[in-house]
């Protein structure tokens, strides 16, 4: 078998390994160790160490020893080569294991970057490019295999090590070496490590900067497949499967689409905060907002996690999709997740699901529907002034809490008697029994609408004061609608339940 002329950029340039022994690898040519058997066929070569002696002295001296060792050892590239894939073999699992560098390729890389170098030393003329674009080559490369930079660089240490070491070698058995030539040999050393020392920063700066490149390119493409997820495109299998490669994520798991608006007060997007408690996202800008895709975690409680941690931890204003299962219904989810933000309030730094907001997410495009809901079940509560608020409320909580008086009055901070007479209040303003089913439903239909209803701009409400429990103070200040009773007092024969607390 004959070895054909390597490609550009090899590890053993300046820097692959050592193995133990020179074994001759097929197809080479004889050499008696001197390199005659092919010095011939080098153009302009300088004669062989074993008949060479250079002037010890000269100006010249260390150059034309650096000649004729580059000579030498460049007759015997072969077996040279055969040592240095031995030795990283010998001291590289990576290399060894003939993944994703096979044995054929490295040793070629590793010729044409050891006869690079040889030439770059004795400064002969190169045949086949210089030392600089080989480096370059073997850094683009490795980097493209994703061989980790310092299992390359090591590499090239061990390389520098054959190097040193072979021409230590011929250095020893040069005939009439005396004392006076141990300068120019010193001399020679240092331009060998010189040499492995730019070839290794040369291949390391090419290495890198074809890392950001495939990074770029890597980006690039995530995006845009990502952006595919979003558009609906990956209802093709295709599609669908190269997003989830590019994405590092199974086609099918636990998945919902988060969309948050970008409050100037929260983070970019919440992908640190999820990355901390074991959530994986990935998220873009999209239409003034952040979009995202969340895997979430085995357990029950997983989607509440993710509501707790936009809430407390991001601070900013977010919708969540309901959770669904393959990738190709992300489009879908983006579209739920985008309704359940519209009907958050602007800034408020809420989180919402989808599914706890179906009534909202129905009436916030049509706010002509919420209007008309508000003005038939709350108009007259809306109508009053003094006692409006503390009506809408009390009525908010007692609804949200199963209707009980106690559990409201707790929550409110006040009597539940207090409770009872604001329910009948509304009651008798609206004209509606409170405990027929439809009357609750209507009311509580109602209060979801008022945030987006016409009615209550011209009320002078805002979403927040209607939304927000009150507690503490606040409905201290409230006028009680029962005549010649205050918030405070007590019967005599309440219970636990029934005590005031005043702040």
């Amino acid at each position: 078998m004959t070895r054909t002329p390597a490609r550009p950029g090899s590890e053993a340039g300046p820097g692959t390994g050592t193995g133990p022994g020179i074994g001759s690898r097929a197809g080479t040519e004889p050499t008696d160790g001197t390199g005659a058997g092919r010095v011939s066929g080098r153009a302009g070569a300088a004669p062989a160490v074993a008949g060479a002696r250079s002037p010890m002295g000269s100006a010249s001296a260390a150059g034309a020893l650096r000649r004729t060792l580059a000579t030498s050892m460049l007759d015997d590239i072969d077996r040279l080569t055969d040592r240095a894939v031995d030795d990283i073999h010998a001291h590289s699992g990576t290399y060894a294991s003939g993944t994703p560098v096979t044995h054929d390729e490295l040793w070629e890389f590793v010729r044409d970057n050891l006869m690079r170098a040889l030439e770059d030393f004795g400064g002969l003329p190169p045949t086949g490019g210089d030392l600089d674009r080989a480096a370059r080559a073997t850094g683009r490369r490795r980097a493209e295999q994703d061989v980790p930079l310092d299992t390359v660089l090591r590499a090239y240490r061990r390389g520098g090590r054959v190097l040193w070491q072979v021409m230590a070698e011929h250095l020893r058995a040069r005939p009439g070496r005396d004392s006076d030539s141990r300068d120019t040999e010193l001399d020679v050393a240092g331009a060998v490590w010189e040499t492995i020392d730019r070839y290794s920063v040369v291949m390391s700066d090419a290495y890198r900067l074809t890392q950001l490149e495939m990074q770029s390119r890597q980006d690039t493409r995530r995006v845009a497949l990502f952006e595919a997820v979003l558009d609906g495109r990956a209802d093709d299998p295709a599609v669908a499967a190269a997003a989830a490669a590019a994405l590092g994520v199974p086609p099918r798991d636990r998945y919902v689409v988060v969309v948050a608006a970008q409050d100037p007060a929260a983070p970019p997007h919440p992908a640190p905060v999820l990355e901390a408690r074991g959530m994986w996202s990935f998220w873009r800008p999209r239409a003034g907002r952040y979009a995202g895709i969340v895997r979430l975690p085995r357990g029950a409680d997983a989607a509440h996690t993710l509501l707790d941690l936009l809430r407390h931890g991001t601070g900013a204003t977010a919708g969540v999709s309901p959770e669904f299962e393959r990738l190709a219904q992300a489009g879908r989810a983006l579209r739920l997740a985008e309704q359940t933000l519209r009907t958050l309030p602007v800034g408020s730094g809420e989180a919402a699901a989808f599914d706890d907001r179906l009534a909202e997410v129905l009436l916030s495009g049509r706010s002509d529907i919420a209007d008309r809901i508000v003005t038939v079940h709350l108009g007259p509560v809306l109508a009053t002034t003094g006692e409006r608020a503390a009506l809408l409320r009390t009525l908010r909580v007692w609804l949200d809490n199963g209707c009980s008086a106690a559990k409201a009055a707790e929550l409110l901070y006040c009597h539940r008697n207090t409770v009872l007479n604001r329910i009948s209040r509304v009651s008798e303003l609206t004209g509606r029994p409170s405990e027929s089913g439809d009357t609750r439903l209507g009311w509580a239909l109602a209060l979801r609408a008022l945030p987006l209803a016409g009615a209550a701009q011209d009320a002078g409400l805002t979403a927040s004061r209607e939304v927000e429990p009150a507690g503490g103070g606040a409905e201290g200040h409230v006028q009680d609608p029962t005549p010649g009773r205050r918030e405070a007092e007590v019967p005599s024969d309440a219970g636990p339940t029934d005590v005031a607390v005043t702040p």
